[in-house]
């Protein structure tokens, strides 16, 4: 196997964790993560050096872009909430956490994810998305902003920020 391909593989916990993160269905993660290893191991002789981590991530997140346009065609159907009572500790605080991710904007939410889960710079970041330093610092900003809020009770109203 080509030194490529071993560290494309060595990305696939990362590329994993962060579609999950994103996504929020361990389905839908694993299709995505899957397309973006398709996508780059046939892409590979366009690779050109430089950071691959920056470049998968990219990958994903075009490859993502793409499914939630597709989807915005088609009705959308409200999930079930899970209430259940007697939750406690850490599983009530982790289940609060992934409904406030669950409400902020997918643009705001993924910089929060790619910053706080997978410990990428802000020039990264800005890479990946196809934007500006200060487009990532503000919707960083307004994402923490948005999760603070929800976790102190405000339940803040969905907004679209582009």
């Amino acid at each position: 196997m080509s030194a490529f391909r071993d560290d494309v593989e060595s990305m696939i916990p990362a590329l994993r964790r962060y579609a999950r993160a994103l996504t929020r269905d361990v389905d839908i993660a694993d299709d995505l993560v899957q397309d973006t290893l398709v996508r780059a191991l046939r892409s590979e002789r366009l690779f050109l050096g430089g950071d691959l981590r920056s470049w998968l991530y990219t990958i994903l997140t075009n490859l993502n872009r793409n499914r939630r346009r597709s989807l915005a065609r088609r009705p959308q159907f409200a999930p079930l909430q899970d209430t259940a009572a007697d939750a406690s500790g850490t599983e009530a605080e982790g289940r609060d956490i992934a409904r406030a991710l669950a409400t902020v904007v997918e643009d705001q939410r993924s910089v929060l994810l790619l910053v706080m889960l997978e410990g990428l710079s802000y020039r990264e970041v800005a890479e990946i998305q196809g934007v500006p330093i200060g487009t990532v610092m503000s919707r960083l900003a307004r994402a923490r902003a948005h999760v603070k809020a929800f976790l102190d009770g405000e339940r803040p109203a969905l907004r679209r920020v582009k």
